[in-house]
């Protein structure tokens, strides 16, 4: 009989320890042992709200995050700057005023605002915001302008785009990159349809902004049914010149293409130029931007005089708050709003907004948040659409737990979206209850081969009033160079999160 005691007892130890494994964890431990995710680079970690891990593998493996970069982008510009922060645009002229004619140039100073002339539902349109900076005009007594509207976008130095970005990637609407001063986000849309059989040109029109200084050669040609869409546009900052490459199949309808606008500060001068001129206003002197080296060029892009720093503001107008900017930033994941919010940081951190200052800046700001957060980790941009970015699913953690301490995580929280909402996430999950996905606020990242989820799961009792307390669920999900459809690893990884939330 004692013999037989000794089996039993040790059997009775073994069974809650085998019982408290996370059926999260079996499941990964699953997926780790099969394709397509065996021969694939990816990490999973999972804590609750003390710590515990409730599922890990690869924790500490570096990945390319993709959209998941801005989960630090946001909550590092939240942390910094608060949640209120607003973008300002000012008005100031050079010269002075004479008998109701400013006998000098109208500057339009950019404060770094992204949100400018979008057609964002945060933001103001358009029209009412010119009428303000028109208002401001006669306020100073400025009826007629004897000079020119200058886009001033210097508050931003260095490159518009980050240099590790893809070639294909720099005339895509999210590559646009920018300077202080942008203009319906920097991108342009193109009205884009097939020619009558193969080997036509395709057909292209300029829809929005119009930018009349430009030189558009339209190479793309239409390719025989089934054959898609490769059509990229190729340009630069550095001339008025850009060109459309690529196919467009005969089977494929009309449609809206968006690329990039490489001329924000110009583009606004011009609608702005416009406008004026339209309701009457005499401006002689034409619509201009300002070079890289400081000198002012009009629409023939020489460069006339240097521009004056030495401006008398006469009017302002502001952004919709960060917490707004970061919601949208994190719900449509749009990439312009994100580098600019990187940039940013870079300004209060460092007074630069070169990509290298702004590394520093944000790894400042994630130093603040946690010690040794910084560590170990690669930051190459703020919007993740670079591939020399380098994080860990531990990182993300971490990151996601720090900023439970933010007096920023109420709106960091309320700018993440959740399953089936809009956004990002609109079809994920989709056959989940409708309470379970209530309780999920995540971000998405994906580009070929790669497809991350990092997020929180709130728990059951979770009370709005009190965001950062109960036993919240922490975690990260990143898979890096999967050949399978991003459809099949979507659904394999997602019931990682369905499982941590039941």
């Amino acid at each position: 009989m004692k013999r037989a005691v000794l089996p039993l007892l040790l059997l009775a130890v073994a069974l809650p320890a085998a019982a408290q494994v996370h059926p999260a964890q079996r499941y990964v431990n699953q997926l780790a042992a099969e394709e397509p995710l065996h021969s694939a680079a990816w990490g999973v970690v999972a804590k609750d709200a003390r710590g515990k891990v409730l599922v890990s593998l690869n924790p500490d493996q570096k990945l390319v995050p993709a959209s998941n970069m801005k989960l630090v982008t946001t909550g590092c510009a939240l942390h910094a700057l608060g949640s209120s922060y607003r973008f300002e645009t000012k008005l100031g002229y050079s010269g002075e005023i004479r008998d109701g004619a400013l006998e000098g140039d109208l500057y339009i100073i950019g404060g770094g605002d992204p949100t400018l002339a979008t057609a964002d539902t945060i933001v103001m349109k358009t029209s009412a915001l010119f009428w303000k900076w028109k208002t401001a005009l006669r306020s100073a007594g400025i009826h007629a302008i004897h000079g020119r509207v200058v886009g001033d976008g210097r508050l931003f130095q260095g490159n518009l785009e980050n240099s590790s970005w893809e070639y294909n990637d720099l005339g895509t609407y999210y590559g646009a990159g920018g300077n202080g001063l942008s203009f319906y986000a920097n991108a342009q849309d193109f009205s884009v349809s097939a020619g009558t059989k193969a080997g036509d040109p395709v057909r292209v029109a300029v829809k929005y902004p119009q930018t009349p200084w430009m030189h558009f050669a339209f190479r793309g040609t239409t390719e025989a049914a089934g054959t898609g869409n490769s059509l990229y546009m190729y340009t630069t900052d550095l001339a008025p010149y850009a060109e459309m490459r690529g196919t467009f199949a005969l089977d494929r309808k009309p449609k809206t293409e968006h690329f990039a606008n490489k001329f924000g500060a110009m583009t606004c001068a011009y609608y702005f130029w416009k406008s004026l001129t339209d309701s009457g206003w005499e401006v002689s002197g034409g619509y201009a931007d300002i070079d890289r080296g400081g000198y002012i060029r009009g629409a023939d892009f020489v460069p006339a005089q240097l521009a004056t720093d030495t401006l008398r503001v006469i009017g302002s107008t502001w952004s919709p708050t960060l917490d707004l900017i970061a919601r949208e930033t994190n719900c449509r994941s749009d990439n312009f709003y994100a580098e600019t919010l990187l940039r940013t940081i870079g300004l209060k951190e460092t007074g630069r907004v070169v990509y290298d200052s702004c590394q520093v800046a944000e790894k400042r700001v994630l130093e603040r948040l946690e010690a040794d957060l910084s560590q170990g980790i690669v930051i190459e941009d703020g919007s993740g659409l670079s591939r020399h970015n380098h994080l860990s699913p531990d990182f993300f953690v971490r990151h996601l737990t720090a900023m439970r301490t933010s007096p920023a995580f109420p709106s960091f929280l309320t700018s993440l979206p959740q399953p089936g909402g809009n956004g990002t996430l609109r079809g994920v999950l989709r056959d989940e209850p409708e309470e379970v996905k209530a309780r999920i606020r995540m971000k998405s990242g994906s580009m070929t081969g790669v497809l991350c989820y990092s997020g929180y799961i709130l728990p059951e009792d979770w009370d709005p009033a009190k965001p950062a307390k109960g036993n919240i669920i922490t975690f990260s999900i990143m898979t890096n160079n999967c050949d399978a459809p991003a459809a099949e690893v979507r659904e394999k990884i997602t019931k990682i999160i369905s499982l941590l939330a039941k």
